[in-house]
């Protein structure tokens, strides 16, 4: 992925040199940018690994998805907050986990963490397995599990 995002940079730094005559321009050095992207996507067959932009596609997309998350368990908890009766019963459960590094598990904990209603307690010395505390274990565990999915998913998509 590097290898790609310096070529790009060269290509673009490239067409600047040979468009512009007596001052460099950044428009020229953006078009120049644009056209590396091309040129890159095309010989992305041999580089052997996926290309470069398509990280930073799944990278917006796990934000989108933690934001809609966030929206919508923000929404329950102030739902039971503003109720004249609060009627919780918290609990905690496991979960396992397919994330193998360190680095995917920690992001699944904190993005978990920080959707209102959950809070991820402790994580197994293999990595592997979830303690999580849930604000209403009996009505928002499917939501929980389902938030869980697609939190794993989409750091799947962009770490590997």
């Amino acid at each position: 992925m590097p290898t790609q995002f310096i070529m790009n940079l060269f290509i673009a730094f490239l067409w600047m040199l040979l468009t512009d005559e007596d001052e460099f321009r950044l428009s020229t050095f953006f078009a120049g940018y644009l056209v590396g992207i091309l040129i890159v996507f095309l010989m992305q067959r041999f580089f052997k690994k996926q290309f470069y932009l398509q990280r930073i596609y799944y990278v917006v997309k796990l934000i989108f998805i933690f934001n809609s998350e966030l929206f919508q368990s923000a929404f329950l908890v102030m739902k039971h907050i503003l109720s004249p009766k609060i009627d919780i019963q918290p609990g905690i459960f496991t979960y396992k986990t397919e994330l193998k590094s360190d680095w995917e598990v920690t992001t699944l904990s904190m993005l978990l963490t920080l959707t209102p209603g959950s809070v991820v307690m402790e994580i197994s010395p293999e990595g592997d397995t979830l303690y999580i505390h849930a604000l209403d274990i009996e009505r928002y565990k499917d939501f929980l599990l389902r938030s869980l999915g697609k939190f794993e998913k989409a750091i799947m998509e962009v770490t590997r």
